[in-house]
């Protein structure tokens, strides 16, 4: 019998079911339920996931070079568990599939990189590009000098105009931090502790459940290209 190369199946779509799992994984978010439902995790989460991630991994390069796509766990798939440390939210996993697909390689964790992502729960599917946060140690500093700079700071502009600066997201702080211009033409651009755009699709649109998922995602990671770019352009590998 011969061996099947997952890289040259079709990505049949995630099922329905998934969604049906990880509305009962909401209600019901304890290390027992989960323990006991463990086989549906891996058959409706983990095994679609991996296949969706091999199956990007042949797309991708239409977006740019070095895009990493790995079909594991803290690879492409973030991990289902929570960190709950510092949360008052006790309840010990996330009820949504996270995919992550970074440009560029870091020394450090592989969210210190921009990259495109994926977020699908029972009731939305969110698609984007960017980083959520400036991890990576001269990250944020690097960021806002370019805020200020001329010419980086006019593409900038240019590329939050292009995916539409309504998807823009990422500014936390409630003021200029201190030490920044307050007076500076793009001074709302300090207040940023990310850079990313994204759109939400509500209720999670039938393409992701179809072969047409692929297709789907990559006209979303399109549009959101340029804030990525940015982003790759400002942060050496």
């Amino acid at each position: 019998m011969l061996a099947l190369d997952m890289h040259t199946l079709t990505f049949p779509g995630f099922s329905p079911d998934l969604l049906d799992f990880l509305a009962v994984l909401r209600r019901n978010n304890s290390r027992e339920w989960f323990a006991a439902h463990r086989d549906q995790y891996e058959l409706l989460l983990l095994e679609p996931a991996r296949a969706f991630v091999l199956a990007m991994a042949e797309r991708l390069p239409e977006l740019g070079e070095g895009i990493h796509a790995e079909p594991k766990v803290h690879g492409s798939i973030l991990g289902i568990n929570r960190d709950t440390r510092f949360s008052a939210d006790k309840t010990p996993y996330k009820t949504h599939l996270d995919l992550w697909f970074w440009q560029g390689d870091s020394p450090g964790s592989n969210r210190e990189r921009p990259g495109y992502f994926l977020r699908v729960d029972d009731q939305r599917l969110i698609l984007g590009a960017g980083m959520h946060a400036f991890s990576a140690e001269g990250a944020l500093d690097r960021y806002r000098q370019a805020v200020l700079d001329a010419e980086r700071g006019a593409s900038l502009e240019k590329a939050a105009e292009a995916v539409g600066i309504q998807h823009v997201q990422g500014r936390t702080y409630a003021r200029v931090p201190r030490g920044w211009p307050v007076d500076h033409p793009r001074a709302d651009w300090l207040r940023h502790s990310g850079l990313y755009a994204e759109a939400t699709f509500e209720p999670t649109p039938y393409q992701l459940l179809t072969p047409a998922a692929v297709d789907f995602c990559l006209e979303q990671f399109r549009r959101f290209r340029p804030v990525l770019q940015w982003l790759v352009d400002l942060l050496p590998t």
